[in-house]
């Protein structure tokens, strides 16, 4: 199985995700660290991710490989991450099979109804890591 993580500008989200999964997953999981920018993959391959590249092609390469996706919703938005993230890295995420499970951060004008912005990111990413779990343990 492969578990794909997407992150930008800093990677320090995308570290968390990848330091987190590293610990709860088991090694036959395959993480793949996909950085807009050299830096977010660096940090992420330190944290342990498995494979990293870089850049708008590494993304609509790999996006369709995935089994599933973990980023923040921004992933999803094109021209998100102080445009970074480009309009064709976002199709080719949301276009993938993959399963997306996408942190619930307002930092590109999508706010979701219904979540509590109170929650701080460490929980939402610990939330997701188990996500990520419970779906990797039950495939």
């Amino acid at each position: 199985m492969t578990v794909t993580v997407l992150d930008g500008q800093g990677g320090g989200i995308g570290r968390a995700i990848v330091e987190k999964l590293k610990k709860e997953l088991p090694d036959t999981v395959h993480i793949v660290a996909l950085g807009t920018n050299a830096l977010a993959t660096s940090l992420m391959l330190r944290a342990g991710a498995d494979d990293g590249a870089t850049g708008e092609n590494a993304v609509i390469v790999n996006a369709p490989k995935a089994d599933i996706i973990v980023g923040a919703i921004g992933i999803i938005a094109a021209n998100s991450m102080l445009g970074e993230l480009t309009p064709a890295m976002a199709r080719a995420v949301s276009e993938s099979p993959a399963l997306k499970l996408l942190l619930p951060l307002n930092r590109c004008g999508i706010e979701i109804a219904g979540t509590d912005k109170s929650v701080p990111l460490p929980v939402l990413i610990d939330k997701l890591v188990r996500a990520v779990a419970e779906k990797v343990l039950s495939a």
